[in-house]
């Protein structure tokens, strides 16, 4: 107990964490989010853009799943589960993640330096930093409980849709269904 007190008082005083212990962990983890506070749209258009970004039903997660369910898998979308699988497929006990490659990081260390020149760089590296940090932490908890985590990225999917179903596939293979 000891150890954990320790470790609350050092990420209070660091600010990390907030003084009030009825506030929920999920809570704390939120306060280290970036805040649109700082964020200001470099034009109009832009901001149009980006309101138009989907995070459910993009189109890269509607082939996937569209090219699954020819395959005779059958899933259920956007389960309470941590994270918010796009597909959960319950009978293998696995969730699969269409990961869109701006927003979860992929090629983090380019995308970075570039990021880091542009507009809002205060906002965006720390969002997308904390992006992938979530997303480790949400796979850990999916294995802990039991889960297979499959992610796949938003391009690799858009440029062949029908290998990645075969990966998924081969991979939910490789399970022994629940009855």
């Amino acid at each position: 107990m000891a150890k954990t007190h320790r470790v609350s008082s050092i990420c209070f005083a660091l600010g990390i964490v907030s003084a009030s212990p009825h506030r929920s962990r999920y809570h704390d983890r939120m306060l280290r989010v970036p805040r649109y506070s700082a964020f200001r749209p470099t034009s109009p258009e832009a901001s149009a853009i980006k309101k138009r970004n989907r995070a459910q039903n993009t189109r890269a997660e509607v082939l996937l799943r569209r090219e699954l369910w020819k395959r005779g898998v059958r899933y259920r979308l956007h389960a309470s589960l941590p994270g918010k699988p796009d597909i959960v497929v319950h009978r293998a006990r696995a969730v699969v993640f269409c990961d869109g490659d701006f927003w979860h990081g992929r090629g983090w260390q380019a995308r970075r330096k570039k990021l880091a020149r542009g507009a809002n760089a205060g906002y965006w590296v720390p969002k997308i930093e904390a992006n992938v940090k979530r997303d480790i932490r949400v796979t850990r908890e999916l294995r802990q409980a039991g889960w297979m985590v499959i992610r796949v990225w938003e391009t690799d999917i858009l440029r062949d849709c029908s290998a990645v179903a075969d990966s998924v596939c081969s991979s939910l293979a490789k399970i022994k269904p629940l009855e």
